[in-house]
């Protein structure tokens, strides 16, 4: 039987925890992830974690920051002006906001800190500073 190997392309369901036990995402509701190995579209230790693996094999693996999301960089936390933000916003902690850059880009933020006259914002992925658990079970290589 076949396994998996660098720049296959595999279908695979998968759920992500945390070490709480918390889910954060999973594919068991939908049709499973499909990616091409090798193409920089999955953290690290997912692509560690699929190689070898042979269809409808199941298992668990823990990746640890450094292969998933990184550390939380302060460089990424910014302090706005409550002026800044459109009037229609009342500023909670956790809130997700879009930063459209001059070139059109977007970037993904949240809200880490309300003050009086100001909140900060974290541009760091949400699940930056976490390891991570991953129950997997490999569908398909193609």
């Amino acid at each position: 039987m076949s396994k998996v190997k660098e720049n296959d392309t595999v279908r695979v369901h998968y759920t992500g925890k945390l070490a709480t036990g918390e889910v954060f995402d999973s594919s068991l509701e939908r049709e499973p992830l499909e990616v091409q190995l090798g193409q920089g579209l999955l953290i690290p230790g997912f692509e560690k974690g699929l190689i070898d693996m042979q269809v409808a094999e199941k298992k668990t693996i823990t990746i640890p920051m450094a292969e998933a999301y990184g550390e939380v960089r302060k460089e990424l936390f910014q302090e706005v002006s409550r002026a800044e933000l459109p009037d229609t916003i009342k500023p909670e902690v956790g809130m997700g906001l879009v930063a459209r850059g001059e070139d059109g880009s977007e970037q993904q933020l949240r809200i880490s800190e309300v003050k009086d006259e100001s909140i900060v914002v974290d541009a760091n992925h949400p699940l930056a500073g976490k390891d991570l658990i991953f129950e997997l079970e490999l569908v398909a290589i193609q």
